[in-house]
């Protein structure tokens, strides 16, 4: 078998299970989207700035009611599938109510930015499958759940030889020692799917994938895309209700549109508020070479750790033996894998 697994072994899912996983996504966004749709309509009165922790409160209620649907109904929704129902929702609010009153260059670069978003989420290759990596693990991706590029992240297989080549009982051994054999430098274990990933960074659910070495760069890339594209709508959005105040014709418009595109900008805000952070903590990562996993369980591996005086039981410090300096670290990032 070889070392580093190049593939997965794949198990169809049911199509009945793949639809009702499509129709349970799908409904999770309407019923979220219409539920901060009923903020601007209680609180008239409010501002868009007042009316925002608000719309976080109602929407994070949702998910949490739409979570609750699985007991009742033995259906989950699909994390990569919602998020695309919410990006053709956004575009379609935008294409239907906001484009008219949107400048021709700003029309093509939303346009642009969501069709881009698109097609980074079909190079995820959307799939309808199960995968079970050469380590006997197995990875649920169900319904148009994502692979990212190739589909593996950088999956390195349970070998035998890894055990005998490092003089170890158990494969998290050799990983948490990866001193004893190098090629099994940075390779960690996803506690959510059970692989083992190369330059494992975190599981990301929104994709429904490990993020690792084959597929951070493209995982980067889709979330400065996020950033991008809704930051664009609510700035579209917000000249066309102050358009509509400042006409004096906010009173006539279908209350409906009006809602819509309120909700769909304070939506909008939401996410790129967690994004922002999301973003700046993964450029911090990039630059001083970490991973998140990395920094949140260093003290699980031993080349993170560093003892004034090596021989004595003194307080154990972080050290980052994979710095080489910002600009060493960005090229290697930025170096094909």
């Amino acid at each position: 078998m070889s070392r580093l697994a190049s593939g997965f072994h794949r198990l169809r899912r049911s199509p009945w299970e793949a639809l009702w996983s499509a129709l349970a996504s799908c409904g999770l966004v309407l019923f979220s989207q219409l539920a901060v749709a009923m903020v601007p309509r209680l609180f008239p009165s409010l501002s868009l700035l007042a009316m925002l922790p608000i719309a976080g409160l109602v929407l994070l209620a949702a998910i949490v009611v739409g979570r609750l649907w699985r007991r009742f109904i033995g259906v989950a929704a699909s994390a990569p599938l919602f998020v695309l129902f919410n990006i053709l929702l956004l575009w379609g609010v935008y294409v239907f109510i906001i484009r008219r009153d949107t400048s021709s260059l700003l029309d093509m670069l939303i346009n642009a930015e969501c069709a881009l978003l698109l097609w980074g989420l079909y190079r995820l290759l959307p799939l309808q499958e199960q995968f079970t990596p050469p380590s006997g693990y197995r990875i649920y991706c169900g319904l148009f759940d994502c692979r990212i590029l190739s589909g593996d992240p950088g999956i390195v297989a349970c070998d035998t030889s890894y055990l005998e080549e490092a003089g170890c009982k158990d494969f998290m051994e050799v990983i948490y020692s990866s001193e004893k054999l190098p090629t099994l430098s940075r390779v960690r274990q996803c506690n959510y799917c059970k692989a083992h990933v190369r330059s494992y960074d975190h599981h990301c659910p929104a994709f429904g994938t490990c993020i690792g070495q084959k597929n951070h760069r493209l995982f980067m890339a889709l979330l400065t895309g996020f950033v991008v594209a809704e930051s664009t709508y609510t700035m579209c959005s917000t000249k066309y209700i102050t358009r509509r105040i400042n006409s004096g014709t906010i009173r006539s418009e279908n209350p409906v549109s009006l809602n819509m595109v309120i909700s769909t900008m304070l939506f909008s805000i939401l996410q790129v508020l967690w994004q922002i952070v999301f973003l700046m903590w993964h450029i911090y990562c990039i630059c001083f070479n970490i991973k998140t996993d990395e920094w949140i369980n260093w003290k699980k591996y031993p080349e993170f750790q560093m003892r004034e005086q090596p021989q004595s039981e003194s307080e154990v410090k972080f050290m980052n033996p994979y710095d080489k300096g910002m600009l060493c670290n960005i090229r290697e990032f930025l170096k094909p894998k």
